[in-house]
């Protein structure tokens, strides 16, 4: 048997790159860093040289040398709700333009334990720094990460421990609520989204402050849970009551889940009923009639929070408690309407 049977085959390496392109090893090697003393032209003919070969650089080696993979951890609970999705594309599509790679951890419950337990699977790869999307049970305390590593937060209770990037409820809630009450309704109700969550219970006393400076005694809220069923339920539970002719939803999904049980009860909206919604998913422009809501920029808030991690990455500074405020708006459509005589 031949001694050289058993061997695998070995790959383009970074000499032979180099020889194709008529370059410099260390030229080479510079293009597969992103360094910037490299000219246009000679990092088109390195780049061509290395998909030629099928070459493609040792991030792990590269990592030895100087200290970063080029991947951010990505962690949050539920991916499939519309922020967290809307934003972690957000974060990829920064992230892909500087050169970094997402690595996704999700975590199964709400429970502390499970982000914990997510944390540490992630701060064991390699990963760079980390971005921490709703984490609504995780603390300080809870959360054990290491010591120095770069860290930004979306909305969540770590907001105010680690730099962090949020959407402007405060504004939102007030611009929906005092949409409604200047179309003349009494009294805006509210259907909030689930006690544990951190935006939930931002947009709830945002809303009771609304309505006390107007000199209005906030009328019981409904606990939700962010789904359209849960929408539907309460609006079942509410069809009936004849002083409900106002309401703001914590977002979209229960908004129209709430919508369509008060169709199903003959009440119409707005004619009986306005609703306001929160979020401005792609779905609420093209319901019937479509829905007033409170827009957030999610691909903001994703470029916001890579921006805000690999500066942290480049100048190696400890974290500080910046907090960057996305501004909302109120987008007017076909659910709001003065109340009738």
């Amino acid at each position: 048997m031949s001694t050289t049977a058993g061997r695998r085959r070995r790959g383009p390496s970074i000499e032979d790159v180099a020889r194709l392109a008529g370059v410099s090893a260390q030229t080479v090697s510079r293009v597969s860093t992103g360094a910037a003393r490299v000219s246009d032209d000679t990092r088109v003919r390195v780049v061509a040289a290395m998909d030629q070969l099928g070459y493609s650089p040792n991030h792990a080696a590269r990592a030895l040398r100087n200290g970063a993979f080029g991947t951010i951890g990505l962690l949050a609970h539920r991916f499939e709700r519309t922020g967290e999705a809307l934003t972690t594309e957000g974060v990829i599509e920064a992230a892909q333009a500087q050169d970094y790679a997402v690595t996704v951890v999700g975590v199964r419950h709400a429970a502390a334990t499970d982000w914990d337990s997510a944390a540490l699977l992630l701060t064991h790869q390699a990963i760079d720094g980390l971005i921490v999307i709703r984490a609504e049970q995780a603390t300080p305390e809870s959360l054990a990460l290491p010591a120095g590593m770069a860290v930004v937060v979306s909305d969540s209770r770590l907001v105010g421990h680690y730099p962090a990037v949020v959407a402007d409820q405060v504004q939102g809630t007030f611009e929906a609520v005092g949409h409604l009450l200047g179309l003349g309704h009494r009294t805006v109700h509210h259907i909030a989204g689930p006690a544990d969550s951190e935006p939930a219970n931002v947009r709830v006393g945002s809303w009771q402050r609304c309505l006390e400076g107007a000199g209005i005694v906030a009328p019981k809220l409904w606990r939700g849970d962010w789904t359209a069923a849960s929408g539907y339920r309460i609006g079942l539970e509410v069809a009936s009551d004849p002083a409900v002719t106002a309401v703001y939803c914590a977002n979209d999904e229960m908004a129209l889940g709430f919508i369509r049980a008060l169709h199903e009860r003959g009440r119409r909206v707005p004619e009986d009923v306005s609703v306001v919604g929160f979020d401005d998913i792609a779905l609420s422009e093209y319901v019937y009639p479509p829905l007033t809501t409170v827009k957030q920029d999610f691909h903001t808030i994703g470029h916001e929070l890579v921006r805000i991690l690999l500066e942290q990455l480049r100048t190696q500074a400890r974290p500080s408690q910046e907090r960057v405020l996305v501004p909302t708006e109120l987008i007017v459509r076909g659910t709001t309407a003065s109340p009738r005589s």
